[in-house]
């Protein structure tokens, strides 16, 4: 298990990925990706039990994870080859024709750690569900994740499935929501509003778990182990991290402007300024 401390030089190595990656192919989704990156960079280097080794698509005792917020390849790609699925190199070719980093998640290529394609809005939670469930069926005692964005969550097939988990007692599922108030379009509650997020999900029958600073390592890690404290216990589970869109680069930060744009050369360049390396680029 690494400490608080290398997680976060971790997240820090995968926030430069990600504004690399996004540069290089010149399209690309960084805002949210950098929002979500010290999540899902504890979750991949001390939550799940994965070994890319082992790993197959069937997911069959293995944590399985599914994104889908699926345009945020660039946070998901880091993390795979960060962890060993594929070697870091690859991130250079990010959105090239012919890549098997596509653009969104794609099984099509077999990349190692894509256990399903995504990128259709509100569909990645059923998918999950589905696969929890199987588990459950199957004596698996592992569990499934999910991470799903707040604009997303404006999907109805999130609360339809949200539904469905809740009655059929999926308890051996995590899912996840980046919290960070921005879309495309502008800030969430002006697209569409979601109100109290903790509130609509326990009317749902989940038990909820809210992370008030989703960049602080130590509250992350909590959030973990009380939500695998409460596997088995009848309820599934949703940890509501309260983020930051474009969280780490100072003129990314808090702005929609960054959900979908790619950086210039020049604002790589600053963006990697104020990103620490700390396991060398690719």
């Amino acid at each position: 298990m690494r400490s608080s401390e290398d997680l976060k030089k971790i997240a820090s190595q995968v926030r430069r990925d990600i504004v690399k990656m996004v540069t290089v192919a010149k399209s690309g989704h960084p805002g949210g990706s950098m929002s979500c990156a010290d999540f899902l960079t504890a979750l991949y280097f001390n939550v799940m039990d994965t070994d890319p080794a082992k790993w197959t698509r069937d997911g069959k005792n293995q944590d399985v994870f599914f994104l889908s917020a699926g345009h945020l390849t660039p946070v998901y790609y880091s993390l795979l080859a960060r962890t060993g699925f594929f070697p870091v190199s690859e991130l250079a070719t990010f959105r090239k024709f012919g890549t098997r980093l596509q653009g969104h998640p794609s099984v099509e290529k077999g990349l190692p750690g894509i256990t399903q394609t995504s990128g259709s809005l509100g569909q990645g939670l059923s998918a999950a569900i589905g696969v929890a469930l199987a588990k459950k069926l199957d004596k698996d005692p592992k569990s499934v994740y999910v991470m799903c964005g707040d604009g997303e969550s404006e999907e109805g097939q999130i609360w339809e499935a949200g539904m469905f988990a809740a009655h059929h007692k999926v308890d051996n599922l995590v899912a996840m929501t980046d919290w960070n108030g921005q879309q495309i379009d502008g800030t969430v509650e002006n697209v569409a509003g979601l109100g109290d997020l903790e509130a609509k999900w326990k009317a749902f029958g989940w038990d909820v778990i809210v992370v008030a600073d989703g960049h602080d390592m130590d509250q992350i890690l909590a959030a973990f182990d009380a939500a695998k404290a409460k596997k088995g216990h009848g309820k599934p589970v949703m940890i509501l991290f309260k983020t930051e869109m474009g969280h780490g680069v100072d003129f990314m930060a808090g702005t929609h402007k960054w959900h979908g744009n790619a950086p210039s050369e020049e604002q790589c360049a600053a963006a990697l300024g104020q990103l620490e390396e700390t396991l060398g680029d690719f």
